[in-house]
C-alpha cells in the first residue's frame, strides 16, 4: 500500500464515522430479526460473521452505500415473531415476508421507515389491528396484508398514504365496512378486499379513483346497491362482488360505460331485472358471472366480439319462459376460441339445443343445462366439444337415442342425462369413455333406454358411480363390470336384467352401495358380497333361490334388502326366513343312504372314543382359571381383563366420562385388541347407565351402532363389584379427536390427528344419521340414546363412524319410573332445550343434539364455545351468516384440508382458477344445503325439527356430490 493510499483510507475514516455506525445499525437490526424466528429450511444460515450483512440471503443493500434497502424473506418456511427491530433499517424500500408463518402483531415501528415502498406481508398469521403509524409511510406504493388474522378497521389515518397503488387485505376478520379513506388515495389502481366481515354498504364517493383497475369484495357481507357512479370509472377491469346481499338491477349501458371490462362477477347475490344486452360492446371479456341471482327474461347477449371469454356462469337464476328458442345465445359464442366453462343450468329455459353446439370452444371443459325446460334430440356435433369433462343435462325433456360421435369425448368424466327421455340401447362407445368417474343414465319417463349393457363397459377403470336405474335393460349383468375397479356406487334397480349375479363382481373391492333391485336376477346370493366392504346392498324383488350367507354385511339384516325373493332361506334370526332343508333328489338317493349310513356310524363311533379320551385326560390337569381368548356373548374374568389392560395402565386409557373409563385391551394368545369400558360403581348412576346400555345393546344391530362383544360382572381382587363392557375396538378413536385434536391428550407416542375433510365429515354425519333413523324407526322398540355428542362417535379403521355410549339411553314408551323431569338429560350445549324444562325425552331431542353436531363439524365449534355469549349460541351463530356469508365460518382445515396445517393461496380476485370455479359454486351450494340441515334439526321447537327419514334422504343425497369433489 503506498503512501498516497494508506492517507486517503485515513481520512475516509475520519470523514465517514457516521456511515460506519448506521451500517452497525443495520448489521444488528438484521441479527435481531433473527434472533425472534426460527429457520427450519436454514435459509438464513449464511447470517454469520464470515459474511458481510450485505451478501446474507434475502438482504440486498444499495449501490452507493453499503445500507439495506430490500429484505426478502418470503416463501422460506420461517416461524416466530416480526421484531420491532425493523424499524431501525431506516433506508428500506422493500420488505417481503409472504408466505411464512410469522405471528403476533404488525410492530408499529415499521412507521419509522419514511423511504417504504412496498410492504408485503400476505399468508403468515399476523393477528391483531393493524398500526396507525403505517400511514408515516407515505412512499409506500404497494400494501399486502391478506390472508392473516387481522382484525378492527383499517386506520382512518391511511388517507395519508397518496401515492398507494395496490392494497390487498383480503381474507381477515376486518370489520366496519369498506375503509372511506380509500375514496382520498387517488393512485389507487388495485384494492382486494375479499373474505372479509366487513358489512355495510359500498361508498359513493370511490368514483374518485380515477385510475382504479380491479375492485373485488366478495363474501363482505355488502348490502345495498352498487353506486351508479362506480360505473363511470372506464379503466376498470375488474369487479367482484360475489357472496353478498346487493340488490337492485344492471344499468343498460354497463357495457358501453366499461368498455374494458375483463372479468364481472356477482355470482350469489340478490340482482334482478334483466341481463342487459350492452354486454355485447365487452369485447376484452373473460369472465361473466352472474349465478344465483334473480334475473329474468331471456339471454340476449351477443357474445361474437369477446374471443377471450373463458367462463360464463347463468345458473340459478329464472332466465327464460320455457319458449322456444331461448337458447340461440349459444349461436353467437362460436368466436369465443377460449370459452372454457358455459354453466346455464337451473332456469326457465326453453326448446331445443342449437347444432351450433357443435362449433363452440375446442377447449370447452364444462357445459351444464340441466334442470331446464329443454327438449328434442342430442344435439349433433357435440362430438367436435373433445375436452369436455363434465357434460350435464340431466332434469330436461331430451328424446331420441344416444349419437355414437359421444365417443369422441375422450375426456369426459361425468356424464349425467337422468330424468330425460332417451331411448335406444346403451352404445358400446360408453366403453371407450375410459376417464370416466360418474355415468348416471337413470331414466323415469315413458321412453326408458333397452338393451343389454356393452360389454366394453370393463374400460371404464375410473368409474366410481354408474347408475342405469329405472330403465328396460336387458340381459346379464356383464362379467366385464368387474374390470371397473373404481366403482364404488352401482345401481341397476328397476330393469330386466337376467341370469345369476356374476362371480367376477368378487373383484369390485371398493363398492360401498350395491343395488340390483327389481329385476329378474336368479340363483343363489354370492358368499363374496360377506366379503366386500358394503354399506348397503339391495337384493329385493328377484328371483333368487338358497341359503342367505352370514358373514359381512348379511350380519345385520338393517344393512341389506332381500325380501321379494320367496324362495331364500337361512340368514339372520332377524328375517324370519325358514331353515334351509338338506335337498335329497335323484333316482340314486338309496345308493346314498347306503354309503352315508356305514360312514356316519363309523365317525360317530370314533367321536365317542376321542370324547372319552379327552375326558380322562381332563380329569388328569387342572381347568384353566379363565379363558384364553373372547367369544361374541362369552363370559370373561376380571382377571383377564386386568391382565390385558396392563393392570388398568394409564397408557392404555383411551377415554374418561362420568360413569366410566375405557382402556385398549389385549388379550392373550391371539393379542386381539378390544375397547373395554369400566364402570365407576362408585359414582351415582354409574350403575343405572350399565344397566341400560346392556338392555339397549342387546336389542340393536347396525352397521353405524358399536359392537357389544360381552360384558363383565364380578368382583376385583378386593372384593369390590366390577362391571365392565367388551367392545369392538375403534382404532381411529372418537370424532372429538379429529374435530378438536389440540384440546385430546395424547400419549407418547400417538400422532395428532389429521383435519378431516368435509367430505370425510359428510360422510361420517350420513353415517350417523343412519344409525339414528335405525334406533327411532327400524328397532322392535323405539330408542333415544340422549348423549349424542362427538366423544360418543367412534371411528373404526376405515373411517366408518359408530354411535357409542347408551348409558342414558331410553326405550319408548317410558314406564312412569324413568320420567326424566328429575333434570337434564344429556350433556350441555348437545341436549335439546326442552330437556332443560323438565319435558321427557322423544326421538326429536336426538334430533335436536344431531343438528347441533352437525354444525360442530362444519364451523370446528363447540357449542360451548366461549364466543357464544350473551344469547348467541351455535344455532343462531350459522344462521346469521347463511346463505352469503356460510364459507366464512366454515372450519378452513375441513375446505382446504392437506397434511401442512397452513392457509391456501387462492389465485386471482375470486381466489380460484378458472377450472376450480364451477367446483367451488357446487360446494358453496352443498355447504349451504348442509347448514340448513342442521339448522332443521336443531330448531327450538320439537314439532319444528327434521325428521330422520328425510334426513337420511337429504343427507344421502349431499354426500353423493361430495364424493364426486
Amino acid at each position: 500500500m503506498t503512501y498516497v493510499s494508506i492517507f486517503i483510507h485515513v481520512i475516509a475514516l475520519l470523514l465517514c464515522p457516521t456511515t460506519l455506525a448506521k451500517n452497525h445499525t443495520d448489521h444488528l437490526a438484521l441479527l435481531a430479526i433473527k434472533s425472534t424466528i426460527t429457520d427450519p429450511q436454514n435459509v438464513l444460515e449464511s447470517w454469520n460473521t464470515s459474511l458481510h450483512f450485505c451478501q446474507w440471503q434475502g438482504v440486498t443493500c444499495g449501490r452507493r452505500h453499503p445500507r439495506v434497502t430490500e429484505l426478502n424473506l418470503g416463501s422460506r418456511g420461517i416461524v416466530g415473531s416480526f421484531s420491532p427491530h425493523i424499524g431501525n433499517l431506516s433506508f428500506l424500500r422493500v420488505n417481503i415476508l409472504e408466505n411464512n408463518t410469522f405471528k403476533g402483531a404488525i410492530p408499529p415501528q415499521l412507521g419509522n421507515l419514511f423511504r417504504l415502498q412496498k410492504l408485503i406481508l400476505n399468508d403468515n398469521y399476523f393477528e391483531g389491528e393493524v398500526p396507525a403509524a403505517l400511514s408515516n409511510c407515505t412512499r409506500l406504493d404497494e400494501l399486502r396484508l391478506s390472508r392473516n388474522k387481522l382484525v378492527g378497521k383499517l386506520p382512518q389515518q391511511f388517507s395519508s398514504l397518496v401515492n398507494l397503488r395496490f392494497i390487498a387485505f383480503r381474507d381477515n376478520d376486518f370489520t366496519g365496512g369498506i375503509p372511506s379513506f380509500l375514496a382520498n388515495l387517488t393512485s389507487l389502481e388495485f384494492i382486494y378486499g375479499v373474505g372479509n366481515p366487513l358489512g355495510g354498504s359500498i361508498p359513493r364517493d370511490l368514483d374518485k379513483l380515477y385510475k382504479l383497475q380491479v375492485i373485488t369484495f366478495s363474501v363482505t357481507q355488502l348490502h345495498g346497491m352498487i353506486p351508479p357512479s362506480l360505473y363511470n370509472l372506464t379503466s376498470l377491469r375488474v369487479i367482484s362482488f360475489t357472496n353478498n346481499e346487493i340488490i337492485g338491477d344492471l344499468p343498460k349501458d354497463i357495457g358501453l360505460q366499461l368498455p374494458n371490462l375483463e372479468f364481472f362477477q356477482i355470482t350469489a347475490n340478490n340482482f334482478t331485472g334483466i341481463i342487459p344486452f350492452s354486454f355485447s360492446n365487452c369485447s376484452n371479456l373473460v369472465e361473466l358471472g352472474l349465478g344465483l341471482n334473480g334475473f329474468t327474461e331471456i339471454i340476449n347477449i351477443n357474445f361474437n366480439q369477446m374471443p377471450n371469454l373463458s367462463y360464463v356462469g347463468l345458473f340459478r337464476n329464472h332466465l327464460g319462459k320455457s319458449q322456444p328458442d331461448e337458447m340461440k345465445f349459444i349461436d353467437t359464442m362460436i368466436n369465443c376460441s377460449n370459452l372454457e366453462v358455459l354453466l346455464a343450468h337451473n332456469n326457465k329455459l326453453g326448446g331445443v339445443l342449437p347444432s351450433s353446439v357443435g362449433n363452440l370452444s375446442s377447449q370447452l371443459t364444462i357445459l351444464s343445462i340441466s334442470a331446464n325446460s329443454l327438449y328434442g334430440a342430442f344435439p349433433s356435433g357435440i362430438g367436435n366439444l373433445v375436452k369436455l369433462e363434465h357434460l350435464r343435462m340431466e332434469y330436461n325433456q331430451f328424446t331420441g337415442i344416444l349419437p355414437s360421435e359421444l365417443a369422441n369425448l375422450r375426456n369426459l368424466r361425468r356424464f349425467t342425462i337422468e330424468y330425460n327421455s332417451f331411448t335406444g340401447n346403451i352404445p358400446n362407445f360408453i366403453g371407450n369413455l375410459s376417464l370416466l368417474d360418474a355415468l348416471l343414465l337413470q331414466d323415469l319417463s315413458d321412453n326408458h333406454l333397452g338393451g343389454p349393457v356393452p360389454q366394453n363397459i370393463g374400460n371404464l377403470k375410473s368409474l366410481t358411480t354408474l347408475d342405469l336405474s329405472h330403465n328396460n335393460l336387458i340381459g346379464t349383468i356383464p362379467n366385464t363390470i368387474a374390470s371397473c375397479t373404481s366403482l364404488e356406487v352401482l345401481d341397476m334397480k328397476e330393469n330386466y336384467f337376467q341370469g345369476p349375479i356374476p362371480q367376477a363382481m368378487s373383484a369390485l373391492r371398493g363398492i360401498r352401495n350395491l343395488d340390483l333391485s327389481s329385476n329378474n336376477l336368479s340363483g343363489m346370493i354370492p358368499s363374496f358380497f360377506g366379503q366386500l366392504n358394503l354399506s348397503t346392498l339391495n337384493l329385493a324383488f328377484n328371483n333368487l333361490e338358497g341359503e342367505v350367507p352370514m358373514t359381512g354385511i348379511f350380519k345385520n339384516a338393517s344393512t341389506f334388502a332381500i325380501d321379494g325373493n320367496n324362495k331364500l332361506c337361512g340368514g339372520v334370526p332377524e328375517l324370519g326366513l325358514p331353515k334351509c332343508a338338506v335337498s335329497a333328489k335323484g333316482s340314486h338317493m338309496p345308493h346314498v343312504i347306503l354309503v352315508v349310513i356305514p360312514v356316519c356310524l363309523f365317525l360317530v363311533i370314533a367321536l365317542v372314543l376321542v370324547s372319552l379320551f379327552c375326558w380322562k385326560i381332563r380329569k388328569t390337569q387342572p381347568l384353566p382359571t379363565e379363558a384364553s381368548f373372547i367369544q361374541p356373548f362369552s363370559r370373561i374374568s376380571y382377571g383377564s381383563i386386568l391382565k390385558a389392560t396392563d393392570e388398568f395402565s394409564r397408557q392404555n386409557l383411551i377415554g374418561s366420562g362420568t360413569f366410566s373409563e375405557v382402556y385398549k385391551g389385549i388379550f392373550e394368545p391371539d393379542g386381539e385388541v378390544f375397547a373395554i369400558k369400566v364402570l365407576k360403581l362408585g359414582n351415582q348412576g354409574a350403575l343405572k347407565s350399565f344397566v341400560a346400555e346392556c338392555e339397549t345393546l342387546k336389542n340393536v344391530r347396525h352397521r353405524n351402532l358399536v359392537k357389544i362383544i360381552t360384558s363383565c360382572s364380578s368382583l376385583d381382587f378386593q372384593g369390590n363389584d366390577f362391571k365392565a363392557l367388551i367392545y369392538e375396538f375403534m382404532p381411529n378413536g372418537s370424532l372429538e379427536r379429529w374435530l378438536h385434536p389440540s384440546s385430546q391428550q395424547k400419549t407418547e407416542n400417538e400422532e395428532a390427528p389429521r383435519r378431516l375433510t368435509i367430505r370425510q365429515r359428510v360422510t361420517i354425519a350420513t353415517d350417523v344419521a343412519h344409525a339414528l333413523h335405525y334406533l327411532h324407526q327400524n328397532c322392535d322398540f323405539t330408542i333415544i340414546h340422549c348423549d349424542l355428542k362427538p366423544s360418543n362417535i367412534l371411528l373404526d379403521s376405515e373411517m366408518v363412524a359408530h354411535i357409542g355410549d347408551f348409558g342414558l339411553a331410553k326405550f319408548l314408551p317410558l314406564k312412569p319410573h324413568q320420567s326424566s323431569s328429575i333434570g337434564i338429560r344429556g350433556t350441555v350445549g348437545y341436549a335439546a332445550p326442552e330437556y332443560g324444562v323438565g319435558n321427557e325425552m322423544t326421538k326429536e331431542g336426538d334430533v335436536y343434539s344431531f343438528g347441533i353436531l352437525l354444525l360442530e363439524m362444519m364451523t370446528g365449534r363447540r357449542p360451548t364455545d366461549p364466543v357464544f355469549q350473551e344469547g348467541l349460541n351455535l344455532h343462531e351463530y350459522v344462521k346469521m351468516a347463511l346463505p352469503e356469508r356460510l364459507m366464512d365460518i366454515i372450519e378452513p382445515q375441513a375446505l382446504f384440508s392437506t397434511n401442512k396445517e397452513h392457509k391456501q393461496a387462492p389465485n386471482m380476485n375470486h381466489g380460484y382458477s378458472m377450472d376450480e370455479l364451477p367446483k367451488l359454486k357446487r360446494l358453496e351450494e352443498s355447504m349451504i344445503s348442509l347448514a340448513r340441515i342442521g339448522l332443521a334439526c336443531s330448531m327450538e321447537s320439537p314439532t319444528d325439527r327434521m325428521d330422520t327419514n328425510k334426513l337420511v334422504h337429504e343427507l344421502r343425497h349431499i354426500n353423493e356430490i361430495f364424493q364426486s369433489f
